[in-house]
């Protein structure tokens, strides 16, 4: 393991090397001490996993292979992340909270609790590409919500409660809470019975 800055490690967390800890965004570059990341208790970190500092990791955290935690977010408790998963910086992400291989969450996403989301699926940020600076905004998630593999939300759509995203879908226009949205573009249908997440 590598570690850069103060960081503040839980029990019983199973760590397998290489992981590196704590890792400096370009503000603490030319600092010879700053604070790390904070990781709970009872969790687990597989090779590759890379988390940056200023990072707040609650317990019962486990991280496939190769994942990539970027600065100022905050994960909940028992929150699972599969192999290759990228999380940008800037994000907070809920309780019981799974995210399947190769997702991808940009700066300034907020993910409520309880919700899962299917590999391959990418959220976005940037309305009119490569924008940059102050004008990203991350998708919202709500708690429960549920989400296909291959899909794709676009900038600063809000995701409601209880809602199923199709997998293959992409989500140009927010979904209200309890329904199901399904296409490209995605279209807003009824909920199918026996999908409701509570």
């Amino acid at each position: 393991m590598t570690q850069y800055g103060k960081n503040v490690i839980g029990n019983d967390l199973r760590i397998f090397d290489p992981v590196i800890l704590g890792f400096p965004p370009r503000y603490h570059l030319n600092k010879e001490s700053y604070d790390g990341c904070s990781i709970g208790s009872h969790g687990i970190l597989r090779p590759g996993t890379t988390i940056y500092a200023d990072v707040k990791i609650g317990d019962h955290f486990s991280s496939g292979h190769n994942v990539l935690i970027r600065e100022n977010t905050v994960i909940g408790n028992h929150v699972s992340l599969g192999t290759n998963v990228i999380i940008e910086g800037n994000c907070s992400i809920g309780d019981y909270v799974n995210l399947q291989s190769l997702v991808y969450i940009p700066t300034n996403t907020k993910i409520g609790s309880h919700v899962f989301i299917g590999p391959n699926s990418v959220l976005t940020n940037d309305k009119y590409p490569p924008n940059g600076g102050s004008d990203l905004f991350g998708p919202i998630l709500e708690d429960y919500v549920s989400i296909g593999a291959n899909t794709t939300i676009l900038p600063g759509i809000t995701i409601g409660k209880g809602s199923l995203i199709a997998a293959g879908s992409v989500v140009t226009k927010d979904v209200p809470p309890g329904t199901l949205a399904i296409g490209s573009p995605a279209r807003i249908r009824t909920l199918p019975e026996g999908a409701e997440r509570k």
